[in-house]
């Protein structure tokens, strides 16, 4: 139950700080995160990372694909993961699921970002939720750190 409140608070909290339309009205370059100075201060360091993530994943193009990892959307989210991220919401008891279609949709490939890093990184550290995210729940250190650094970089 704590999970979900948390999920939906930081969601609620991002769709606020996340300036966005809809895939079928979006070009393919689009600005993420529009912040002030003193929202700076309060955003938690997971909507950043998530930000960083998105422009190493896909420049913010809702509509990127890659066919060799079958990727899509802004976040690269695999099948694989639309199907964990079913498995959850079942475990959970609750009738929405995810589609493949919904890695193209913004706020459902955010929400199943989320939903990795409520699972897999509850304590919301940010090298964990990068490393997760790209080599998933029992990362290799190693195979991760060029993604990593590069995630890094746009957090600077």
């Amino acid at each position: 139950m704590m999970r979900k409140l948390l999920l939906c608070l930081s969601f609620l909290f991002l769709c606020t700080s996340v300036r966005a339309t809809m895939p079928e009205e979006e070009s393919t370059t689009s600005t993420l995160v529009t912040t002030s100075p003193v929202m700076e201060e309060t955003l938690p360091s997971l909507d950043k990372v998530m930000a960083a993530i998105i422009q190493v994943e896909s420049k913010g193009d809702p509509k990127a694909f890659n066919k060799k990892g079958n990727c899509a959307g802004i976040l690269q989210i695999t099948p694989g993961l639309v199907k964990q991220c079913n498995m959850w919401l079942k475990e959970e008891k609750s009738k929405k699921r995810y589609s493949l279609q919904d890695r193209f949709v913004r706020t459902k490939s955010i929400e199943m970002f989320y939903m990795v890093q409520s699972h897999y990184n509850p304590k919301n550290d940010v090298e964990r939720a990068i490393r997760v995210w790209n080599g998933g729940p029992k990362y290799s250190k190693k195979a991760t750190q060029g993604y990593y650094l590069r995630v890094m970089k746009h957090l600077k």
